[in-house]
């Protein structure tokens, strides 16, 4: 049994020179749990090789992550040299997972080859889940009908309120719900930075960085 983990290449917020790039502990923590189900993962990014971290992600790390972050296989596989999009055959994975961090906003949305790698692993009956602003990379995938994925599906994500409280509210470029209402999805939250994670069918999403665990869980009970 194997997912395919999705991590951004963006190490700066878009027009600024301020850092940024994915949160260690949506791959980290996502890691570890399916560590211990015994599933293994795979990476991948929109360009393929370095995966740039966000630094403000640093000061949230407990023995976990850590233990993650310094082994030898992420290091080479989940940071130094992710795979690319043309590298993937969609067919060895049961879930793709799009981890967060605020430089997804600008490389996952529109990236049409990770959208069609999403797409087949769900057509084919896999899971397509997401953490905190890793939803972005759900928004423009379409089904064959033409639908949006995430049409009347229930998913949570970064909300407007946590984007305000991060102070990156007149930065990113869209706010994650007024993006999925538009695409016809329910969308669902709790209060700011508090654990949520919500299961609609075969999609699987969660609100923050404090759900990555829930979101990992959610989808080894979907799998096993």
């Amino acid at each position: 049994m194997r997912v395919l983990i999705v991590e951004t290449n963006v190490a700066r917020y878009k027009g600024t020179d301020e850092l940024t790039g994915l949160w260690l502990g949506e791959a980290a923590e996502f890691i570890d749990e399916m560590d211990q189900a015994e599933i293994d993962v795979d990476f991948v990014s929109p360009n393929g090789g370095f995966v740039p971290l966000d630094p403000r992600s640093m000061k949230y790390v407990d023995e976990s992550i850590l233990r993650i972050y310094e082994s030898p296989d992420f290091i080479k596989r989940g940071l130094s040299g992710t795979l690319r999009p043309e590298q993937i055959n969609p067919q060895d994975y049961e879930a793709i997972y799009y981890a967060g961090g605020h430089g997804v906003m600008w490389d996952f949305p529109d990236n049409e080859s990770l959208q069609k790698i999403a797409l087949q692993i769900y057509t084919q009956g896999g899971y397509v889940a997401s953490v905190c602003h890793g939803v972005a990379g759900l928004m423009n995938i379409k089904k064959e009908n033409g639908n949006y994925l995430i049409k009347d599906k229930k998913i949570t994500g970064f909300t407007a309120v946590e984007e305000m409280l991060a102070g990156k509210a007149k930065i990113v470029p869209f706010f994650n719900q007024k993006q999925a209402e538009s695409r016809g999805a329910n969308w669902r939250h709790k209060r700011f930075y508090r654990d949520f994670a919500i299961r609609d069918g075969r999609v699987i999403t969660g609100q923050n960085p404090f759900s990555v665990r829930s979101v990992a869980k959610l989808l080894i009970e979907a799998l096993t």
